[in-house]
């Protein structure tokens, strides 16, 4: 079904193009080719998720699989939030990632064939283990976006004063609260593979469980640092951003050593 990723990334790029557009006449990127175009996108690109990861032998979650998988859950998530909450200026980089994923998974075949209907309890602690890197991931482009919009204000760039860009205050409140979410979600991920996985330190997955605790432990401290001391601003988005590169190395660092270049 490697057919499926051009119209895809066709369909991608023409949504990121329409929103941009849209950005530079300073304007929301909302119209109804914007939403076609996404739709189909993300359409076509959940079918092609569907015949590579599940195979007659199993489910294939190689590493590049399970990236474009999480680019799809972050592709819908910015997309259905992105009118109430103002994405417009993430929803661009999203579509891309996808593209980028997608395309990876095609130029660089791996397997990784697991069979998830014999292991239930594996399922559930992968699931809620993808859900927390979502929320997460889309919590880091919040971070850099707000990043984005304290530069611009500071030095009075005319960037800083648009339609479709969220005030800061707002950016950072809707900020914590996936932030929130993200660590209720990885406290659930981590306790799962502590109860089900027999093997979750053993086998060379014991970087995983600890770049995953040191990523806990990062946004736990975040979250006590921003209602008791008052963190904002610049601390916010450089322990945002090394909480979702901890948790990439523990999602998929060995798996890219193990797949990709000792494959």
């Amino acid at each position: 079904m490697n057919v499926l990723v051009l119209p895809t990334t066709v369909f991608y790029l023409l949504a990121a193009y329409v929103c941009i557009s849209g950005l530079l006449n300073k304007q929301s990127g909302a119209n109804i080719w914007l939403w076609l175009s996404a739709g189909c996108a993300m359409l076509l690109h959940g079918i092609w998720e569907v015949e590579h990861l599940f195979l007659a032998q199993g489910q294939d979650l190689s590493i590049f699989n399970v990236a474009g998988l999480v680019s799809l859950l972050i592709a819908l998530t910015v997309t259905a939030l992105v009118k109430p909450f103002k994405l417009w200026f993430i929803l661009p980089v999203v579509y891309l990632f996808s593209i980028v994923s997608m395309l990876l998974a095609v130029m660089i075949p791996s397997d990784y064939i697991i069979h998830l209907e014999l292991k239930p309890q594996v399922l559930i602690h992968i699931s809620v283990a993808l859900a927390a890197f979502t929320v997460l991931m889309i919590a880091s482009l919040y971070a850099l976006q707000m990043a984005y919009l304290d530069w611009t204000l500071k030095r009075h760039k005319p960037g800083a004063i648009h339609p479709a860009m969220p005030s800061l205050m707002s950016i950072e409140k809707q900020l914590f609260t996936l932030i929130r979410v993200g660590l209720i979600l990885l406290s659930v991920s981590l306790l799962s593979g502590f109860v089900f996985l027999t093997d979750f330190f053993a086998n060379g997955r014991g970087h995983k469980a600890i770049f995953s605790l040191i990523a806990w432990f990062i946004y736990a401290s975040l979250l006590w640092g921003h209602h008791y001391r008052g963190w904002r601003g610049k601390m916010v988005v450089i322990m945002t951003v090394i909480g979702s590169i901890l948790l990439s190395l523990a999602y998929f660092g060995s798996r890219f050593v193990k797949e990709i270049i000792l494959n």
